[in-house]
C-alpha cells in the first residue's frame, strides 16, 4: 500500500472539488485547476475529505496511486494559497526588470538583454533588480518557469555569479594558485 496514496486529503473551506469519473476539478479563490487521473485511479469524496483509491495491486496502479494523491493535494493548495519561487541574481551588472506581470528583461552579461515570457497562470514580480519572485496556482508551471530562468545563467563555482534560488548554497572552487 502506498504510504502517500492512502493518506486522506482534507479540503479547506472555500475550495470546491468536483469529481466526475477520471476528471477532478478544483476551484478556489485564486483560480481553477483540472486533472485527468492516470490509469484506473479513482477519487472518493466524502464531504470535506477525499480518498484516492486504486483498483488493484499491479505495479502501474501502485506507482500512480501516490502520484495522483499528491497532484490533487497540490491543486488544492494552489487554488487556496498559491505557490511561489524566489530567485536571486548575483553578479556585477546582472539585473532583472519587469515588463508588466507576464514578462521579464534580464541583463546577464550577454551582448543582448534576455526576454522571458511567463506561461499562462504564472506571474513575475521584481521587488529589487536582483530578485525575481515567480508565483502562480500550478506548482509544476511555477517550478518549471523558475528552472528555465535559472538555466539562462546558472551559478558558476568560482565567483558564484548567475541566477540561483534564494537559500541555495553554491559550492565554491578554489581558483588558480598564484606562483
Amino acid at each position: 500500500m502506498s504510504r502517500v496514496g492512502k493518506e486522506p486529503i482534507v479540503v479547506p473551506s472555500g475550495v470546491d472539488v468536483a469529481v466526475s469519473g477520471q476528471n477532478v476539478k478544483v476551484k478556489g479563490s485564486k483560480g481553477e485547476l483540472e486533472l485527468d487521473l492516470p490509469g484506473g485511479i479513482t477519487v472518493a469524496q466524502d464531504g470535506e475529505v477525499l480518498q484516492v483509491e486504486r483498483p488493484d495491486e499491479t505495479r502501474e496502479n501502485r506507482a500512480f496511486h501516490g502520484l495522483a494523491r499528491t497532484l490533487i493535494n497540490n491543486m488544492i493548495i494552489g487554488v487556496s494559497e498559491g505557490f511561489k519561487k524566489e530567485l536571486e541574481i548575483v553578479g556585477v551588472g546582472y539585473r532583472a526588470a519587469a515588463k508588466g506581470n507576464d514578462a521579464l528583461t534580464l541583463s546577464l552579461g550577454f551582448s543582448h538583454p534576455v526576454e522571458v515570457k511567463a506561461p499562462a497562470g504564472v506571474v513575475f514580480d521584481v521587488p529589487q533588480p536582483t530578485q525575481i519572485i515567480i508565483s502562480g496556482i500550478d506548482k509544476q508551471a511555477v517550478g518549471q518557469t523558475a528552472a528555465d530562468i535559472r538555466s539562462l545563467r546558472k551559478p558558476e563555482p568560482y565567483k558564484g555569479k548567475g541566477i540561483k534560488y534564494v537559500g541555495e548554497h553554491i559550492i565554491r572552487k578554489a581558483g588558480k594558485a598564484a606562483k
